[in-house]
């Protein structure tokens, strides 16, 4: 029985019933925020939550239950139950606005879909390698706030008066957000000399630095594909190698039964 259920639980069949489980689930949330499909359709919403949320549930003991080493060493399977745990807080009292949180199943499909499981891990690969990069643009980031303090605070406080409006205006400058007719051209009718401190400052953090971190994600993506290839062939190999054996052992067997049958015919001949 438990041989049965494993085969079911770890099938693809049962991954997709899964998948289809989530998407259904992900459309009733959004419906829930109709107000006139809830009036109309509010239990029926409400009844196919619950159903998912029941599906969500004995997904989740199957796991423990069939494969509970894999499952309790797998980060996928955790998120998961993080996930379906918080749709049992209490919807009254200082918690229940986590019951919001539920919205989190929508995410799953992130741990039930091969390849978007692979896009996370990668970016989780590459947050050591950003870190050296948000070091250089916090640096980066210090030091024209405090230039810009100095130089634009006493003439435009509401920008540059402290250190900290001046981070956030340059963090503005940054997105490109209304940088141009909302803080610069302003500063420029009292100092024509401005934009030399403004264009680099642009120059160096959206088109230098920014544009290191998708190096590194992509360098990443890419390193995590070639290591996912790398196990998907040696998997193959593996099967192989396994059929081959067996193909051997077979021959074996049946030459080894056919010994006897062949010594008799050459006694009797």
């Amino acid at each position: 029985m438990i041989d049965r259920l494993r085969r079911i639980v770890t099938s693809d069949a049962f991954g997709r019933f899964i998948t289809t489980v989530i998407i259904v689930n992900a459309i009733t949330l959004g419906l829930q925020t109709s107000e006139q499909l809830t009036a109309r359709w509010g239990e029926a919403l409400h009844g196919l939550d619950q159903v998912a949320l029941a599906i969500f549930t004995a997904e989740i003991l199957l796991r423990l239950a069939v494969i509970p080493r894999q499952s309790l060493r797998d980060p996928w399977f955790w998120f998961d139950f993080s996930v379906v745990a918080i749709c049992y807080l209490p919807t009254a009292g200082p918690l229940s606005v986590l019951r919001t949180l539920r919205l989190f199943r929508v995410l799953r499909l992130i741990s039930v879909v091969p390849s978007l499981r692979q896009t996370v891990q990668s970016l989780l690969g590459a947050l050591p390698g950003m870190g050296s990069v948000v070091l250089l643009l916090g640096l980066i980031f210090y030091v024209g706030a405090v230039i810009a303090t100095e130089v634009f605070g006493d003439a435009f406080p509401a920008y540059f008066g402290t250190l900290g409006r001046s981070l956030y205006s340059l963090f503005q400058i940054m997105t490109l957000e209304s940088w141009s007719n909302g803080i610069v051209r302003p500063i420029l009718k009292e100092f024509p000399l401005a934009w030399t401190f403004f264009v680099p400052f642009i120059v160096i953090t959206s088109f230098a630095v920014l544009n290191m971190f998708i190096g590194v994600i992509v360098s990443s993506i890419e390193a995590d594909s070639e290591d996912h290839r790398r196990e998907h062939m040696a998997a193959l190999e593996a099967r192989l190698m396994q059929r081959l054996q067996d193909m051997e052992t077979r021959l074996m067997a049946q030459q080894s039964a056919d010994r006897p049958a062949i010594e008799q015919d050459e006694n009797t001949a």
